[in-house]
């Protein structure tokens, strides 16, 4: 008797207990009335907020794009070229004053590729997450703290992690003004890409030429990064009003990382070889001027001066060329220009029809990366943001393979040959123009 009034009263604690947690469960199963009136109100709340998700949608995708965005992209790539070309007349300090030599300077200075190669596959799905504005701002931040650095370390290991993380920032930045450019000429309705990368060229010759000049006039190395960093500073603040402050209107987040597939695996190969002839002229064509032309050393260096007046001359030119007759033909005109340029420089004899050659693959080579990037942007295979960072991750592979590939062809064959073999790959470049820009 005691042990059932027990387990009567604890079952009635049990229900009062129950009801106490649960009771509109209780009381919807017992009136369906109220169970209808409950599904309708999680029915009403879901609408409410896939209201307010359109609404927030719609807004981002109305936003005006005009004057302000199309000047703050230009200033984004202007930043960007002259934070990575400031780099490039450090390099010699950097090596006096760790001591060491060629061969450990190369691995040195695979560090910064390897921080880009981390953070630009990265960089799409943070960016449409974040937006494009304050992706751009922290890594330009980034980079104006780490340039001074770089003159600062004496030991390897100081000298790598500081390397990385510029390099890591160089590459975000890299995408994420990739991903707004793509986002302004979607708005624009126009061509505007190729100038988009003509900045970038001045902002490398800009800043290439300002720490070259200071380091000329006896300023420490020091403070010719401290400089460039100041300036960096001011012109990113002035260039943020116009900055986006979302990253992708096809793509409002999902996996931090997606493989590359179909145009997109195309479009990343062609910027591969690509990228990978830019950085031919970059480290090569002194000395084909010099081993295979009798050029003095001193003046070889006329040869990458050459092939980068062209370059920004096309980009410039670019948007009205693409304009007029459309990413395809000029996709595949350009291929092939380069294509006879590097068969020129390597072919003629003669130091000027070798200029001529390289004047030709820069000319040529010039519109390629923005429309392939352009048509990134526009493929319909992935969302834009990680289409934009494989295709740039893809592209900076090419630089960073393309020396030591290079080197390879000519210690068993000859200089010569490998800037034909370049040639060659360029004309696959060119075969490929109406695969490769279909979506423009």
């Amino acid at each position: 008797m005691t042990s059932s009034l027990g387990a009567d009263a604890f079952r009635i604690v049990l229900s009062r207990r129950h009801a106490a947690i649960e009771p509109r469960t209780i009381m919807t199963e017992l009136d369906p009335a109220a169970v209808a009136a409950d599904n309708e109100a999680s029915a009403a709340g879901e609408r409410e907020n896939a209201g307010a998700t359109a609404a927030t949608d719609a807004a981002r995708a109305d936003a005006p794009i005009g004057a302000s965005e199309r000047l703050s992209t230009r200033i984004a790539f202007f930043i960007a070229g002259l934070a990575m070309a400031a780099w490039a007349p450090l390099v010699p300090y950097a090596k006096a004053r760790t001591g060491i030599d060629e061969g450990m300077l190369g691995l040195l200075l695979l560090a910064l590729g390897a921080g880009s190669l981390v953070t630009m596959p990265l960089t799409g799905a943070i960016a449409a997450r974040y937006g494009c504005r304050r992706v751009i701002l922290f890594a330009s931040a980034v980079v104006c703290a780490a340039l001074p650095l770089l003159t600062h370390f004496s030991g390897v290991p100081a000298m790598a992690l500081t390397l990385f993380v510029f390099g890591a920032a160089i590459g975000t930045i890299d995408v994420a003004i990739n991903i707004q450019a793509v986002i302004v000429e979607k708005a624009s309705g126009r061509a505007l890409m190729s100038g988009f990368h003509g900045f970038f060229s001045v902002g490398g010759i800009a800043g290439a030429g300002l720490v070259s000049v200071l380091l000329w006039l006896q300023a420490a190395p020091a403070i010719a990064a401290m400089s460039v960093a100041v300036i960096l500073a001011l012109l990113m603040l002035a260039g943020s009003r116009g900055l986006l402050r979302y990253g992708d209107d096809s793509h409002g987040g999902g996996s931090m990382f997606a493989l590359p597939h179909g145009v997109v695996i195309l479009i990343g190969a062609l910027c591969f070889i690509v990228f990978l002839a830019e950085g031919a002229m970059l480290d090569w064509s002194a000395l084909l001027l010099v081993s295979q032309r009798g050029v003095a050393a001193s003046v070889a260096g006329i040869g990458y001066a050459v092939f980068a007046l062209a370059m920004t001359i096309g980009r410039f030119s670019g948007d009205r060329i693409v304009h007029r007759f459309g990413p395809r033909p000029v996709l595949a005109a350009g291929g092939a220009c380069a294509a006879a340029g590097f068969a020129l420089a390597a072919l003629a004899p003669g130091a000027l029809p070798t200029l001529l050659g390289f004047a030709l693959v820069g000319f040529g080579a010039s519109n390629i990366v923005p429309i392939l990037f352009s048509a990134a942007g526009r493929q319909t295979a992935m969302p834009a943001g990680p289409a934009i960072s494989a295709v740039s991750t893809l592209g900076y592979a090419g630089i960073l393979v393309g020396p030591a590939a290079i080197g390879w062809v000519a210690k068993f064959s000859s200089l010569p040959v490998a800037f034909v073999l370049l040639g060659a790959a360029l004309v696959a470049v060119a075969a490929s123009a109406r695969i490769a820009a279909a979506r423009d």
